[in-house]
């Protein structure tokens, strides 16, 4: 009995302790933030790296003495300003000149309250309370605005101007972001012209892709380049990140034919149906490739007009690669009449070709009678030559045979027909002759004959 009374007691004493510490503390409030932390004079970069280790909750007690302070300095501009209003004269300049002076210390206290809104905000704090205390932060300088006369807005400008946290500030950003991306163009350069280098020395790598990858790893080395100096500068960068992953959606949408363009320009550059400087006919269109990008290829022709081709009307369509083979097949048809000479005609044409010196003796060039057409008999000439002589040889062929066989003798016919004409027998003699055309085709010359009959 004793040792129950005992333990019972213990337990009820145990009780009223925990009650009496949870009132005390419930009266003493949430703990007070560092001194550190709400020091007017802290700097913003200082204030930034001591709010690293703080809680959500530390960060809601800090905004909470930032925004006593920012009323309390907003109240002594408030005063200032109205004795600028009350007073006339050297009194009034004097004013103006206090509340640029307090307007200063309470802007100072308004980047330390933004600082902390920012990193209470990245550590899931009260979007509620800081939206409340961001609306008070912009109302007031709205208003402050609004009611400061001519003379006090142009003191707080050049203020503003002359200092570090302001004018001076900002111009040392901008010299340093300025500074900063000379320098980064010029190391951009210089890394692409190392890896052009590098990549032209990977085989079996065409010259588009070799492009495509240097430009990439040009702006490649741009962007994080610029990410830097602007996290250096104290720019957060993590919202652009968030802005690209949500702004990649909508441009999906509306870019659909330039990223379908996109694709095609990389399906060019990895399987390379053709190369820079091959002459290509893609759909119709002939000439020489002068350059791909990412979203066209651009093409050449042989009256040197440029044309631009969408890559997916490229990818999508029949490409004729001319040049990327070393040799070429000259084709040339040449007809002679019928009643020239087969053999003779077969032995110039033989002595032709076998004496042109950009001809090439393997393959062995065909030399054949091809087809008995309406007005002539065909040859087929099929040389082969290199690439780059294909129009040289054509051109000299054409002359050349065309001389020769004047020269031997043998024509070349033209499109013709002979006219029979054939007299009716059964006419009358006092009724004249009838005639009843005939048309057949002829040879190389024309010629017209004529029959009649006696009445």
């Amino acid at each position: 009995m004793v040792h129950n009374f005992i333990l019972r007691g213990l337990l009820a004493l145990a009780l009223l302790t925990g009650v009496a510490a949870a009132q005390d503390a419930a009266e003493d409030g949430p703990p007070p933030p560092p001194l550190e932390i709400v020091n007017p004079e802290i700097g913003v970069e200082e204030l930034t790296l001591r709010l690293v280790p703080l809680t959500a909750d530390d960060l809601g007690i800090a905004a909470g003495a930032w925004l006593g302070m920012v009323k309390e300095r907003t109240q002594a501009v408030v005063d200032a300003q109205l004795a600028v209003r009350a007073s006339e004269g050297e009194a009034a300049d004097a004013a103006r000149e206090l509340v640029v002076e307090r307007t200063a210390e309470r802007d100072r206290m308004f980047d330390a309250l933004t600082t902390v809104l920012s990193s209470w905000e990245k550590k899931g704090g009260d979007e509620a309370a800081i939206s409340q205390m961001r609306a008070y932060r912009n109302s007031i300088v709205v208003e402050e605005t609004r009611s400061a006369d001519f003379e006090t807005l142009m003191n707080q400008a050049i203020e503003w101007a002359v200092s570090w946290d302001g004018g001076l500030g900002l111009a040392r950003d901008i010299g340093v972001i300025v500074a900063a991306l000379i320098g980064l163009v010029i190391v951009a350069r210089i890394v692409r012209r190392i890896f052009r280098r590098i990549v032209g020395r990977v085989p079996n790598l065409s010259k588009l892709l070799q492009a495509f990858l240097v430009m990439l790893i040009y702006w490649i080395v741009m962007a994080f380049g610029l990410m830097i100096v602007l996290s250096a500068l104290g720019v957060d960068i993590s919202p652009v990140f968030a802005l690209i992953g949500g702004a990649s959606f909508i441009l999906a949408f509306a870019f659909q034919d330039t990223l379908g363009n996109l694709a095609a320009g990389l399906m060019i550059m990895i399987n390379r149906p053709f190369d820079e400087g091959d002459f290509v006919d893609i759909g119709g269109t002939a000439g020489t490739v002068k350059s791909v990008s990412v979203v066209a290829t651009t093409v050449t022709t042989p009256d040197n007009q440029v044309i631009v081709i969408p890559n997916s009307k490229v990818w999508g369509n029949i490409i004729t690669n001319v040049t990327s083979s070393p040799t070429r097949r000259v084709d040339l048809t040449f007809g002679i009449g019928y009643d020239d000479s087969i053999e003779t005609a077969q032995k110039v044409l033989e002595e032709v070709v076998g004496a042109h010196p950009l001809i090439l003796k393997e393959p062995a060039p065909v030399i054949r009678v091809n087809e008995l057409a309406d007005s002539s008999v065909n040859f087929v000439v099929r040389p082969w030559v290199r690439g780059g002589d294909y129009w040289t040889v054509y051109w000299d062929l054409t002359r050349q045979v065309k001389e020769a066989f004047d020269a031997a003798g043998v024509s070349i016919p033209y499109p013709q027909q002979d006219l029979h004409i054939r007299a009716d027998k059964n006419a009358a003699p006092d009724a004249g002759a009838t005639f009843a055309p005939e048309r057949r085709s002829a040879g190389t010359e024309p010629v017209a004959g004529l029959e009649e009959g006696a009445g």
